[in-house]
């Protein structure tokens, strides 16, 4: 070894150590509490990555489970940043990691594969796991399965529609789509191709990301389990790229550059549908409660009240209906966990499994999250809530679909992921014409190397 390299090594230590320590010390803090575990009870140490608003809806959770409880005490500790897998493997790798944690990266196959989490066959009864794999919407159930094992549970879904400015459309003359030539259309009538003057408004713009979406509506998959395989190179997803690089052709990547990068100067986090840059935007469950704030800050200031509405994605003949991509937050439990019993009581009563989806309702009400099963979206409270909210009846319909995928749950998923939104992404901002076939070739070997080995890796 050189010098050099001995240096180097010595400050990869040394970050590591301050890094441990910092870890340390924050979870000293954030763990400092007033209240006691309850003698006779097992402490369940519960880390996660929500902060804000939704930290107090944690933190009531817990109360709530605590209070039904006398074997068992979870203590949700707060985990904001982006660290959240550094910090935990270096939890395990001092032999002290919490009993439960909760991640929002496709990471589960990875994690399952090395060993770092249990797969739920190794806490829950067979019994359990049998009902459970019934009782999970399909999306949820392939968002933890890896090799045929559930290696954690969902707390919640995202899923992906079109929001429409239904008041903008009508100034058109046009309706929301059901097809995909009707989406074409919309782009076509509101932003002309061609027009000398800088666009101030599009009806709609494929955004290089959504293509784990696009895939399956055009009845396409990215890869095959059965036979471990990446498919990027199938007719169907070949044409979802396909229709997508279209805008591309239509308005010139440096046009879609421009328009993009305009949103980032509406003010705060401006939903772009409102500043009526967009007539439809492709976006989850979440802006359902932003519109209804929009409206009615509308309302207050005496304007008109746009109209809106939340649609599944339009399919081209032979796609499939109510498709589109699935992610999630998942909880899963470290191996080497103290208290995996606990830990599993904690997820059933937090998803509602097990005769608890009146609770659960509860929490996807406060939090205006989605469900992982019907049995909570059939709550009295939650139907409630839909009353309430039309728009999010859309987001729980799709919840339910076959034809919901996530980023596939494999080792090597978070490279997979960025490389098709890479692709996407290079083929939409070309400066030539693209040549598909062979930039989706070219994806599919350097993906299906990296999982190979991946796969290999213990």
């Amino acid at each position: 070894m050189n010098t050099y390299s001995s240096i180097r090594g010595m400050l990869v230590i040394a970050s590591l150590f301050v890094l441990a320590i910092g870890l340390l010390v924050s979870q000293q803090l954030l763990t400092a509490s007033d209240t006691q575990v309850p003698d006779e009870r097992e402490e369940v140490v519960f880390w996660h990555f929500w902060g804000g608003a939704d930290r107090a809806i944690v933190e009531d959770v817990a109360r709530r489970f605590n209070e039904s409880q006398n074997d068992y005490f979870v203590r949700p500790i707060a985990m904001p940043g982006n660290n959240l897998d550094l910090k935990f493997f270096l939890s395990v790798t001092g032999g002290d990691p919490p009993d439960l944690l909760n991640i929002d990266d496709p990471v589960i196959a990875d994690w399952g594969h090395r060993g770092a989490i249990l797969a739920l066959d190794e806490v829950a009864t067979p019994d359990e796991v049998e009902r459970l794999e019934a009782w999970l919407f399909p999306a949820a159930r392939r968002l933890v399965t890896y090799q045929d094992r559930l290696y954690g549970v969902p707390n919640g879904l995202d899923i992906r529609a079109l929001y429409v400015n239904k008041t903008m459309l009508a100034r058109y003359g046009l309706s929301p789509p059901k097809t995909i030539a009707d989406l074409d259309h919309i782009a076509e009538t509101i932003a002309p191709p061609g027009q000398p003057a800088a666009f101030q408004h599009h009806g709609y713009l494929p955004d290089s990301r959504r293509i784990w979406a696009w895939g399956p509506v055009f009845g396409g998959q990215f890869y095959d389990s059965s036979d471990d395989h990446v498919t990027l190179t199938t007719p169907e997803i070949e044409a979802a790229l396909k229709w997508m690089v279209s805008y591309r052709d239509r308005y010139g990547p440096s046009e879609i550059a421009r328009f993009r990068h305009g949103d980032q100067s509406l003010p705060g986090k401006t939903f772009p549908l409102f500043a009526e840059r967009y007539a439809i935007v492709m976006d989850g469950q979440w802006r359902v409660r932003d519109i209804r704030a929009f409206q009615k800050s509308q309302a207050d200031r005496r304007e008109e009240v746009a109209q809106f509405d939340a649609i599944p994605l339009p399919m081209p003949p032979g796609g499939k209906p109510n498709a589109g991509w699935v992610n999630g937050n998942n909880f899963v439990i470290p191996q080497g966990a103290n208290a995996s019993r606990g830990a599993w009581e904690f997820i059933k009563f937090w998803c509602g499994f097990d005769g608890q989806e009146a609770s659960a309702a509860h929490t996807c009400v406060a939090g205006g999250w989605i469900p992982v099963s019907q049995h909570v979206v059939d709550e009295p409270s939650f139907q409630e809530f839909l009353a309430e909210e039309p728009l999010f009846r859309t987001f729980i319909e799709l919840a339910g679909s076959e034809n919901q995928y996530p980023v596939p749950v494999i080792p090597g998923a978070p490279y997979f992921n960025n490389e098709i939104k890479n692709l996407a992404e290079s083929a939409m901002s070309s400066s030539t014409e693209p040549d598909l076939p062979q930039m989706l070739k070219e994806a599919e070997t350097r993906i299906q190397s990296h999982i190979d080995r991946a796969r290999n890796e213990q």
